[in-house]
């Protein structure tokens, strides 16, 4: 741990942080044809051969649809003060826009009555990556219209559930859905062009702009902001030109070009596709609708990455593993990351924060006596949590932390093989078992804080 926080002994936090963990409507709730649901982008994804792990999909995932009274018990067993959860576009508006299914909003009016009943907060995320296939049909968050659609889809949202729930989030981690989705191909809808990409990251901001006065009118008692995934890049060779450069580039790219539209209402000038495409794809006033001012940005941060230029052609980087200790998803377990990105943005984008998903994926399976022994989940929360603590010490306006995920479930195209929750889910049974990271989650929200 770090020198500053050997002066005491005690890992506190402020009276009124929120304690809570995160979930995904797709990776979680199942019923993907039930009550009028529409099928999404990621229902065709995973129905197409080789894109998902195993063949895997969220047809049935956790089952939350029909299992949220025992997962709202599992919730209030644990002492949580706040829930993230997503809602389905494809349930409220099966053709994306226009006639509301309000089979689709009881469900969730369900979900926030229950939580509302057993003490918890609803911090409601609108866009969890599972668009309307019909919308993709139509173009997807490369077209401007989508944003469009979203907005009408906040106000049928909002319209029904817009006076309990404390916390709204526009979008999760719109990186993802732009690069992995439109770029990379490895998310929905998997294509393969960067152009898409810059396009979608401009729309998504847009319908994020566009969706903002609409909550503050039917929810002006809530919060409401934005969740980024916001990357640490180092250099593996600090001081090194060529590695540095490549770090410069990543963060403008992962960081800057969200940032900065949100914050002080421009795109990175050194973000050279979006500047060639910006004199057709931003229209007169888009970037004052993105620049309106939210309540808190949303952080999701899980690791670092260590970036290496190639010596013959600086152009050509690849990421370094440094020796330390992995998850399963190979990530790097790195906290000083955290404290290193929280102080960034208090100092560069000042705001309030939530840190609204961090957790690891390892391999814990219950043992012959039905526990679940995942300690390296519970000391990546300690030590995550404890620069949480640091960061708050140093100045950063940090109000919440959510673990992810209150559940093992569909993680996206590694299907079932990883696992982040705090609680295991038996996939064949539905048997929920909390882990021992769980139960130690569960003190550490009972006494605000852990010792050393």
């Amino acid at each position: 741990m770090t020198s500053d926080l050997n002066n005491y002994d005690r890992v506190e936090f402020p009276r009124d942080f929120v304690w809570g963990a995160a979930t995904a409507s797709y990776q979680i709730e199942g019923a993907t044809e039930e009550d009028g649901r529409s099928e999404s982008i990621w229902d065709r994804f995973c129905a197409t051969p080789g894109k998902v792990l195993n063949g895997d999909s969220g047809k049935v995932a956790d089952d939350h649809y029909h299992r949220w009274r025992e997962d709202i018990g599992l919730m209030r067993q644990l002492g949580f003060k706040a829930y993230r959860f997503s809602i389905a576009w494809p349930r409220i508006l099966p053709q994306g826009r226009g006639e509301v299914n309000q089979k689709g909003l009881d469900f969730y009016d369900r979900l926030v009555d229950g939580l509302l009943e057993a003490g918890i907060a609803p911090y409601a995320t609108l866009y969890h990556w599972d668009l309307p296939q019909v919308l993709q049909d139509q173009g997807g968050w490369p077209a401007r219209d989508t944003a469009y659609a979203y907005a009408e889809y906040t106000e049928a949202v909002l319209k029904r559930l817009g006076d309990r729930v404390k916390g709204w989030i526009t979008h999760n981690e719109p990186w993802c859905v732009a690069f992995l989705g439109y770029r990379d191909g490895h998310h929905a809808p998997g294509l393969t062009d960067p152009r898409l990409a810059v396009s979608s990251v401009h729309h998504l901001l847009l319908s994020h702009g566009l969706a903002m006065p609409i909550i503050r009118q039917y929810a002006p008692q809530a919060q409401v902001g934005i969740t980024l995934n916001l990357a640490v890049y180092h250099p593996a060779r600090p001081g090194n030109a060529a590695d540095e450069l490549a770090v410069k580039r990543a963060d403008c790219e992962q960081n800057r070009l969200f940032l900065d539209p949100l914050f002080k209402g421009v795109y990175p000038e050194d973000h050279a596709l979006m500047q060639e495409l910006a004199p057709t794809l931003v229209q007169p006033g888009d970037l004052e609708i993105i620049n309106v001012p939210g309540d808190f940005l949303g952080i999701n941060y899980y690791t670092r990455t260590v970036l290496q230029a190639d010596a013959q052609d600086p152009q050509k980087v690849r990421e370094v593993h440094p020796e330390g200790i992995y998850t399963t998803m190979g990530w790097e377990v790195y906290p000083e990351g955290l404290y290193q990105l929280l102080t960034r943005v208090q100092r560069e984008y000042p705001s309030h924060y939530y840190i609204t998903e961090n957790g690891a994926s390892t391999d814990d399976r219950p043992n012959a006596s039905g526990q679940v022994v995942d300690e390296l989940r519970q000391n990546y929360l300690r030590a995550h949590l404890s620069q949480a603590r640091r960061a708050i010490d140093a100045g950063v306006q940090l109000d919440g932390y959510f673990a992810w995920s209150l559940l093992d479930n569909f993680e996206w195209a590694w299907g079932y093989d990883r696992r982040f929750g705090l609680t295991y889910v038996d996939y064949a049974t539905q048997e929920r078992i909390i882990k021992n990271s769980g139960y130690w989650y569960s003190d550490v929200i009972k006494a605000n804080g852990f010792d050393k």
